[in-house]
């Protein structure tokens, strides 16, 4: 047995940041990981032979890599993109197939079929008391917006840092580290590990500039939740910073991989090197955006400021509704003040008039994003559990008064007549239960009776007559106790005993 020491057993009681980052970070690959699992149940296909983890890390990549500053990526295409890959895995099937998968694998990544098609991890953390406590980490990978009428995907952080396996990190150090590995790849002549690379170098690329574009949408919609003063200028002035010497970084790295395209006699390297070339040349292009859109931010707050400052709130004219409406209706008759309530509520309860009256304005800000979720989620209540009561709702008197009714030998009888007896005698509590027996007597399980040994079985026929009775309705029934010949029944005296002219069903042979 291990015993810890005071000062070790209070640090494993202390808040750890990163392992809440671990965490989340083993979260956001919940979702590839469970495809692979639901694959089973798809019913409109045998799917079980695709890989649809890696189907869906390249729906990440597609997006991601099409998306730009100002809109994001064309669903069609991206789905187009992904069945080529999942025709390579499984070339023997359709193309229709290959699509349907793809258009799965997309669905299942924005979540379609929830409401705020998101996705939710429940995980614990110590707090400052060293207390456990649970909370839910709410996350997406692929979002949906309106752009220009249309509907475009988009990437979250979540998903980037799924794709390039690189968790919880800062984009600039990331970035950094990324290019100098990639020109250290390149100049020893790996180049399809640099390839890996430049992909990485690029898809953080698109994240930095994904943060920036959040930032100016947050100020579009309201110049105040944006820290203008100093949280963005100094991201502006680190992005420029990134932006410069990333473009030097990468013009030395396009001039290396030309070199070695140029050199190389292998046509395996030569293609190699010509992939590095586009992404590069991919890379410089966003810098050049990302630039243009550092260079309008500045513009943009200003007149978002103006916009926003100056429009002001709708003016409406106030009423007072207790001494203008209230006062004045309890001194008139209910006819008289019928019509001025309703013209009232007809007006006070009439949908607004929306500020955006076109179209693509509406679609857009029903797609806006909502507010952002709390770091650490909301706690998780405990819930508290009660132990089950039963209640009897029919009694051994009930029991024994029913068996007494229902003891029927002499000659059959109606069921609207026994209930009518049943609720004289013992009350409607009985009157109910010998319903219930009667509904089981309609059509009874005789062999299930024989095989328990019982002598007589309650048998219930219809007689076309409506049921007279002042609780229950229905059709009325003929009820009658038969015994049961147990010569006829299982382990009875052998069929080849009976007549062979005999016509009877083997239930009318049993209650003969």
């Amino acid at each position: 047995m291990t015993f810890y020491g005071d000062d070790e057993q209070h640090a494993a009681t202390l808040p750890d940041d990163g392992l809440v980052r671990r965490v989340k970070a083993l979260a956001c690959t919940a979702p590839l990981q469970a495809l692979d699992v639901y694959k089973h149940k798809v019913e409109w296909a045998d799917v079980r032979d695709y890989q649809m983890a890696e189907i869906a890390l390249h729906v990440i990549d597609q997006v991601t890599i099409a998306m730009d500053f100002d809109s994001g990526a064309d669903p069609v295409s991206v789905v187009s993109q992904v069945a080529r890959f999942a025709a390579v895995q499984q070339p023997q099937r359709s193309a229709d197939e290959h699509l349907a998968v793809a258009e799965w694998v997309l669905h299942k990544l924005i979540n379609v079929g929830t409401v705020d098609r998101g996705f939710s991890w429940t995980y614990g953390r110590i707090d400052d008391d060293g207390a456990y406590e649970r909370h839910e980490f709410d996350f997406k990978l692929i979002v949906e917006r309106a752009t220009e009428g249309k509907i475009r995907l988009r990437t979250t952080d979540e998903a980037i840092n799924v794709l390039v396996g690189a968790l919880d990190t800062d984009v600039e150090s990331a970035q950094v580290a990324a290019e100098h590995k990639l020109r250290n790849l390149i100049e020893r002549g790996r180049l399809d590990d640099a390839k890996v690379a430049a992909e990485q170098a690029r898809h953080r690329t698109v994240q930095y500039g994904e943060s920036l574009r959040q930032q100016l949408d947050a100020t579009r919609r309201d110049v105040r939740t944006v820290d203008w003063e100093h949280e963005v200028p100094n991201l502006l002035n680190a992005a420029l910073s990134h932006i410069e010497n990333r473009y030097e970084m990468e013009n030395q790295i396009l001039s290396h991989i030309t070199e070695k395209r140029d050199e190389a006699d292998n046509s395996r390297h030569k293609q190699r090197a010509a992939e590095l070339v586009f992404i590069v040349r991919d890379c410089i292009s966003r810098h050049m955006q990302l630039q243009q859109r550092l260079q309008t931010a500045g513009d943009l707050f200003r007149s978002e400021q103006d916009r926003q400052e100056f429009s002001g709130p709708p003016q409406r004219a106030a009423l007072d509704l207790f001494g203008q409406l209230l006062l004045p209706a309890l001194g008139l008759t209910v006819a008289e003040a019928l019509p001025t309530l309703m013209d009232y509520f007809r007006a006070a309860v009439a949908p607004a008039v929306p500020d955006a009256v076109w179209m693509p304005s509406i679609v857009s800000r029903l797609f806006e994003s909502g507010p952002q979720p709390e770091p650490y989620g909301a706690e998780v209540p405990d819930p508290e559990l009660g132990a089950p009561t039963d209640v009897l709702v029919f009694t051994e008197e009930h029991q024994r008064m029913a068996d007494g009714l229902l003891d029927i030998r002499d000659r059959p009888e109606l069921l609207s007549l026994l209930l009518a007896r049943a609720r004289r005698s013992a009350g409607p509590e009985v009157a109910r239960l010998v319903l219930h027996r009667v509904g089981h007597a309609f059509s009874p399980p005789v062999g299930d009776a024989v095989r328990a040994g019982v002598q007589r079985v309650l048998v219930a026929v219809p007689t076309g007559d409506e049921l007279d009775d002042e609780d229950f309705g229905g059709d009325d029934l003929l009820l009658a106790s038969l015994p049961i010949d147990r010569a006829h029944a299982p382990g009875g005296p052998r069929n080849s005993d009976r007549p062979l002219s005999s016509s009877r069903t083997p239930e009318q042979e049993l209650f003969a």
